[in-house]
């Protein structure tokens, strides 16, 4: 089988898809596109991903034994579930709680923190102000809802799925976020569960710039 080559930088997005190839066991290389160089504009990266945006994948081994570019994180992980067989339960019940979660994450817990990371960069405290306080309640917010939904299971689907691992991706950056994890204790235990996880450790431990 021939390796699927993943386009990435060191960003949340990113490692959910390094995180979940090595939980799957699948095959990669990986090739940096520098975003602090504008890399991610450049014509042979638009071919594969249409919105100049990381991660993105080309699996040469894609449906019909023909090679595909996937673009967006979480069709990423989808795909990759669905090839691999794993982290996508097959009881639709279950299967729908993964779904769910892996949309909570890209709607919600995703955008709003990475509001508070643009506005926690700006110099201006002028500037900071209304952004930080709005977008910085928000992901508090979001944050008790991953509490709440984790103190009566121990994933989010109930079992380890991509959910999870599209989570993680953000939950990584909880210190940036501002956000202490012993005030969400269900969270905290979540993340350190995942974090001990080897395969994890070594999707956090790829390089990506």
């Amino acid at each position: 089988m021939t390796a699927i080559k993943l386009f990435a930088y060191d960003t949340p997005n990113a490692r959910k898809v390094s995180v979940a190839l090595e939980e799957m066991e699948l095959d990669y290389t990986v090739q940096i596109v520098d975003i602090t160089k504008d890399e991610q504009f450049h014509p042979e990266f638009l071919a594969i991903s249409p919105n100049n945006k990381i991660p993105a994948i080309t699996d040469p081994d894609g449906p019909d034994a023909r090679p595909i570019h996937i673009f967006e994180s979480g069709a990423i992980l989808i795909y990759l579930a669905e090839k691999s067989q794993r982290f996508l339960p097959a009881d639709p019940r279950r299967r729908i709680q993964t779904i769910e979660w892996l949309m909570f994450q890209m709607g919600g817990f995703g955008p709003m923190p990475g509001q508070v990371h643009h506005f926690l960069g700006l110099e201006s405290v002028e500037d900071q102000r209304y952004g930080l306080q709005r977008f910085s309640r928000e992901t508090r917010r979001l944050y008790g809802v991953m509490d709440r939904r984790l103190a009566q299971v121990p994933y989010f689907a109930e079992e380890i799925s991509i959910a999870d691992f599209a989570i993680l991706g953000w939950a990584w950056r909880h210190p940036r976020h501002q956000i202490d994890l012993a005030e969400f204790p269900h969270v905290r235990d979540w993340y350190q569960r995942m974090m001990a996880r080897e395969a994890t450790q070594r999707g956090f431990a790829v390089s990506l710039k």
